[in-house]
């Protein structure tokens, strides 16, 4: 079934499936809803400080600063901060036994090494007054650690899809049409592919892998589970050669300028990358631009099948929080159907909670959508969740 308006909130394929870790913690299941429902905390006056690992690119930053915190009744200071300040600034003002941030916005794994220190407030009592809107179940044991107690509450989700400009198309290798592209693309046949377009047009085939980009990502979500079904125990077996070998054989078709692409959109514009693997939220920009020029779909499979690493991102409230009540409030804002809806089309992260899509929802997140269903619904499907424990070297 096509992500048509409000069907992908519903998708959860994945509960009947081992997750691949890619570090020690719960896995991921689902990605899922949340109903509709008013709020029922109120923000203070006081001016809340928004620490957040994630939408920390200048555009993402502006849009959630002017656009979706617009009709937050609360003075909210969004800072967005790379993981390594991120964790620090935290950890800091955990030792200092106060602080000036009032709510977090981060990754699992962020929170892992926070809540494992002791340093994140009980929000059990906040999910049960948002618990008409319908948490989802998986997302809820996520943010539980393996306890009794809610130490964030989804925010929202992404994950990581292939795009090919068009005029790629014509270089498909043989059996494989628009449609396989969808349903059954190996890494076998994307390396064929990537050859093909190199004997005619150059080194076409793009990966985001200089220091600001997602390589790390592809290997852990993506090449080592496909490959070998796994990540930190297979790092070395022989299926892990043969992933290896993969890579080495197509980083010949390979654009040399890959390494220092930290987004794929720009080369995708450019028509320097005409075949690549992104974050959707890095893909966006280019399918917004020229979207009738452009084709989405899921990352190829392996031999153990289809990797690929759902990414969840929380809210959380530190010890340390000098603005509780504006805090609880801001979360009740962001997690909003309607709120949820905007961060989609602002951001391109996807909801954590049950949505009514727009019916003219712009075409270029239409195509994440669909290539992203068509991932999570798969039968072959190996979700890994983003690493734990990592601290200011968990990245992206």
């Amino acid at each position: 079934m096509a992500f048509r308006n409000r069907d992908f909130s519903h998708v959860r394929p994945l509960s009947r499936r081992r997750v691949l870790q890619g570090g020690a913690g719960a896995g991921l299941l689902a990605l899922g809803g949340l109903a509709r429902s008013g709020g029922s905390v109120r923000a203070q006056d006081e001016s809340l400080v928004f620490l957040s690992s994630q939408l920390a690119p200048i555009a993402e930053a502006e849009a959630m600063r002017n656009t979706i915190l617009a009709d937050f009744e609360g003075d909210v200071d969004f800072v967005p901060e790379d993981p390594g300040p991120f964790n620090d600034r935290v950890q800091a003002e955990a030792q200092a036994g106060e602080g000036e941030v009032g709510v977090i916005g981060g990754l699992h794994g962020d929170f892992a090494a926070f809540v494992a220190d002791g340093l994140m407030m009980d929000l059990t009592d906040l999910m049960e007054e948002l618990g008409d809107r319908g948490l989802n179940r998986e997302f809820l044991e996520l943010g539980r650690f393996g306890g009794e107690e809610t130490f964030y509450i989804p925010w929202m989700q992404a994950t990581y899809i292939m795009t090919a400009r068009r005029e790629a198309l014509d270089y498909l290798p043989e059996g494989v049409d628009e449609a396989a592209l969808q349903t059954s693309l190996t890494y076998e046949q994307l390396g064929e592919w990537a050859a093909s377009i190199n004997e005619a047009e150059g080194p076409r085939f793009g990966l985001p892998a200089s220091d600001d980009g997602l390589l790390h990502r592809y290997f852990q979500g993506y090449a080592y589970p496909s490959f070998t079904s796994g990540v930190n125990t297979t790092f070395a077996n022989e299926d892990a050669v043969a992933m290896w070998e993969w890579l080495r054989n197509i980083w010949q078709f390979t654009d040399p300028q890959s390494v220092t692409y930290g987004t794929m959109s720009e080369p995708l514009l450019s028509g320097s990358v005409w075949l690549t693997w992104d974050h959707t939220a890095r893909l966006i920009d280019a399918l917004r631009q020229i979207p009738d020029e452009l084709v989405t779909f899921p990352a190829p499979r392996g031999p153990s099948g289809l990797g690929f690493m759902p990414v969840v991102a929380g809210l959380g409230i530190p010890n340390t929080s000098p603005n509780v009540e504006g805090a609880r409030a801001l979360i009740e804002y962001l997690t909003r159907p309607e709120v949820q809806t905007l961060t989609l089309q602002e951001v391109a992260f996807f909801p954590a909670v049950e949505v009514d899509f727009p019916e003219d929802l712009e075409a270029g997140i239409q195509a994440e959508a669909d290539a992203v269903q068509q991932m999570v619904t798969s039968e072959e499907a190996l979700p890994s969740i983003l690493p734990i424990g990592l601290g200011d070297q968990n990245g992206g």
